[in-house]
């Protein structure tokens, strides 16, 4: 009888001091993992150039290594390279591009090719058609266009094809332009990407969202055969809202079902320069308040870039100029442009915004 009244007041004990009890806490939901494909790329096209110097890269820890493998043991998982068809030296050649394209995927990352269709730089104020082709009537161009995009793909084994470089007017102007026969040139294109490879994704690149919804529906109108929309944004020529950004990548997602990637993006670290080359930002009145032009504003700059383009099954992002350093010396008055925004300081050594890639 005694055990059984201790075992009562025992209980009677607990009871009464279950409130005092700390209960064990939720763990915490465990994050969903970001898809395979999603791109965490960099544009590095100038890398084959700057690897003819002397220049040398180095990690956050300030070891030498390859660009290569500093971006990729960053989270990297995509290059962007530029392809230009008869440019007036080796660089973004085809034979170039070529051989990049060979060492990134002997790396395993992605190949994503942005195919200028020019000689030069193609971008809404100038798409000018490849030398060899000028002249060439409709038909012709077709079957020029046609049978060099299956050469890419045959031989580059692109994992991601840009059909032009930000086209927000067509391309191989003037004949290419949405007045005249674009329509026409890029249903080719596409066609010859799709007759050469079954797993190579398309891309349809415009630059900003102010007219992007006018153009891809006139994509759609047209029946135009992609997989992804790509978009270029800059905050000194896009417009400095990022909520407006990320409610018009919705409106394309959501209006023409293919996921969008931010195709290109960058930010300073600094507004100070490294050679005698007049950088293309270098004011406050090009930055976002809430993101200074120092290394910390530049990382959480592209942090929210980040987390922008994986909302609403979106497809990624891509920081262009990330290797763009002063590579021929800091009185060089044909140097870089971008050495201010590029993902490595002026020491040539990774900044911490390269981190978020693998976030």
């Amino acid at each position: 009888m005694k055990n059984i009244f201790f075992l009562f007041i025992l209980a009677l004990f607990f009871a009464c001091n279950n409130d005092n009890i700390i209960p064990t806490p939720e763990p915490e939901p465990t994050p969903e993992p970001l898809p395979f494909d999603y791109i965490r790329g960099v544009d590095i096209s100038f890398l084959p150039e700057i690897e003819t110097t002397s220049t040398s890269f180095y990690n956050e820890d300030g070891e030498s290594k390859d660009a290569l493998t500093i971006l990729k043991e960053a989270g990297c998982n995509t290059i962007r390279i530029r392809l230009w068809h008869s440019p007036s030296s080796a660089h973004s050649s085809f034979s170039e591009v070529n051989t990049f394209a060979k060492r990134v995927h002997d790396a395993n990352l992605k190949v994503w090719l942005t195919v200028h269709y020019s000689d030069i730089w193609a971008d809404p104020g100038s798409q000018t058609i490849p030398a060899p082709w000028q002249g060439l009537n409709l038909d012709t161009m077709k079957d020029s266009l046609s049978n060099y995009t299956q050469r890419i793909v045959q031989e580059m084994n692109p994992d991601f094809i840009q059909i032009g470089n930000e086209t927000n007017d067509g391309f191989l102007w003037n004949i290419g332009k949405p007045q005249n026969s674009y329509y026409e040139l890029l249903k080719t294109a596409c066609t010859a990407v799709r007759a050469t490879s079954d797993s190579c994704k398309i891309m349809i690149h415009y630059a900003g969202t102010n007219g992007a919804d006018y153009f891809f529906s006139n994509l759609q109108n047209e029946q135009i055969d992609y997989d992804l929309i790509g978009i270029s944004y800059y905050p000194m020529w896009h417009g400095k809202n990022l909520d407006a950004l990320s409610n018009n990548l919705k409106l394309l997602k959501d209006n023409y079902n293919h996921p969008v990637v931010i195709a290109e993006t960058a930010y300073p670290f600094t507004l100070d320069w490294d050679d005698w080359t007049n950088n293309i930002l270098g004011s406050d009145e090009h930055l976002i308040d809430e993101y200074p032009a120092t290394p910390t504003g530049q990382t959480d700059f592209l942090r929210k870039i980040k987390e922008i383009s994986i909302r609403n099954d979106n497809f990624g992002f891509c920081y262009w100029g990330t290797e763009w350093i002063s590579f021929r010396g800091n009185q060089a008055n044909n140097g870089s442009t971008w050495e201010n925004q590029a993902l490595f300081d002026f020491n040539n050594k990774a900044l911490p915004a390269m981190q978020v890639l693998g976030e």
